[in-house]
Parts: structure tokens; sequence; C-alpha cells
């Protein structure tokens, strides 16, 4: 499945878009695992000492905030879905 990354994601990962070869059915939460551990930087850009996601990191699966979907992070997901991770934008 791939992924878009957008804003400083981009700068860590060294791309817009990045493919991972991850089974349907995979949650949003082991993508998440898997997006830091083959880029470790991630993880300081998007988990809290907790190793939970910032409240300003959005993962969105079909154009819809994965933390509003009905299963959240335990949400699966399917080949086709289009996931974008987004870090805090600021800017005025």
């Amino acid at each position: 499945m791939q992924v878009n990354y957008f804003a400083t994601l981009r700068q860590v990962v060294k791309a817009k878009a990045v493919d991972f070869d991850l089974p349907d059915g995979t949650t949003v939460r082991a993508l998440l695992d898997e997006m830091i551990r083959r880029f470790p930087d991630l993880k300081h850009e998007m988990l809290d000492e907790d190793g939970e996601l910032y409240q300003h990191v959005h993962i969105f699966i079909n154009s819809r905030d994965a933390s509003f979907l009905q299963y959240g992070m335990d949400t699966p997901l399917q080949a086709g879905d289009i996931i974008g991770v987004f870090p805090a934008v600021g800017g005025g």
C-alpha cells in the first residue's frame, strides 16, 4: 500500500510517497509501526513519549482522519486505500 507524506515528513522519508508491502487487513496502528521501523526518525515526529500518535499528526484513510473512523487506529486497511500522513502545519 502507498503512503503519501506531506510537509516536513517528506524530508524525513526523502519522498512524497512510499510503498509498503503489507497484507490486506493490516491496521493503521500496524502500518504506523512499520513506517517507524523503516524510517526511525519518524518516531520523534509522530509519537509522544508514551508511543501514541501526537494529536497534531493526522493519518487520513481515503480522505477521512483515522481518529474519527469507527475503529480508529485499529481500522483495517486494504490495498487500494489512499493513505496520507500530515504533521502539524503552521503559518499565518
